[in-house]
């Protein structure tokens, strides 16, 4: 259950689109964004070669600045790629679920394709939809191949981002678990900040009338809450699960209000 929700185009060559002219592009934040991507992309290569990175990150940066995001913009991606990071630098690994030591991995640990995924996973949104992550995915499907990235990398990019639909990395899933963990990771946020995203949330939802948006907030929120664990990461467990759940009931309250 994706906890931010209750499409743009899709162009084969995802620098097709690109304007450096979009929303936002002569800002610090864009240049350091795009900076932070064609590093990744050079890197995840493994060493090949291929086109200048710069017009793919021109037209995922303009996605992510589209007018009608409010949560799911770029400050939200920044946050998402710093909260891999984070993870990363505790090399950390996802706690099993069900019987102790869990199974074996079921994807090796590729922090490039992680942080792919993180550029990609909401590159297409609009909150009238429900394919966002499919569309997502294909996007990263079409153009990462053109971008020199292999195949075996995209196809677990793409695998990353379909994963954000449930949030529900299968046991031994490095790389999903923390994609996950660090998508999540505003929910733990401090109550001033929670406060702040669930204000973003209705905002993109303005089309929605208040009662219905109460009623399908209040069922997303009771979902995360009856799970064992909103976490899958030991560090995200240890630091993000006790506010993260002190959030969410808080909010709960409040709709009920």
């Amino acid at each position: 259950m994706d906890p931010h929700s209750n499409e743009p185009a899709d162009s084969a060559r995802s620098g097709d689109s690109a304007s450096s002219s979009g929303p936002g592009s002569g800002s610090a934040a864009h240049a350091a964004l795009l900076l932070r991507w064609d590093a990744l992309l050079r890197g995840a290569r493994g060493g090949a070669g291929g086109p200048d990175p710069a017009p793919y990150g021109e037209d995922l940066l303009r996605r992510w600045a589209e007018p009608h995001r409010r949560y799911h913009a770029t400050a939200h991606l920044s946050a998402v790629l710093d909260r891999v990071e984070e993870l990363a630098a505790h090399q950390d690994e996802p706690v099993p679920s069900g019987a102790a030591g869990g199974g074996p991995a079921a994807h090796q640990c590729d922090p490039d394709a992680v942080r792919l995924a993180a550029w990609f996973h909401d590159a297409v949104y609009r909150p009238d939809r429900s394919e966002n992550e499919e569309r997502s995915a294909r996007l990263a499907e079409r153009a990462l191949p053109e971008a020199g990235v292999s195949a075996a990398r995209t196809a677990e990019v793409a695998r990353l981002v379909r994963l954000t639909v449930t949030h529900d990395p299968a046991p031994g899933d490095v790389n999903g678990a923390l994609l996950c963990d660090a998508d999540l990771a505003v929910l733990a946020g401090s109550p001033e900040e929670y406060a702040h995203y669930a204000a973003e949330v209705r905002q993109e939802y303005a089309f929605v009338p208040d009662a219905a948006f109460r009623e399908g907030r209040a069922a997303v929120l009771q979902q995360l809450l009856s799970l064992p664990h909103l976490f899958r990461t030991s560090y995200g467990r240890a630091h993000w699960e006790q506010p993260a759940r002190h959030n969410l009931t808080t909010e709960l309250r409040l709709l009920a209000a």
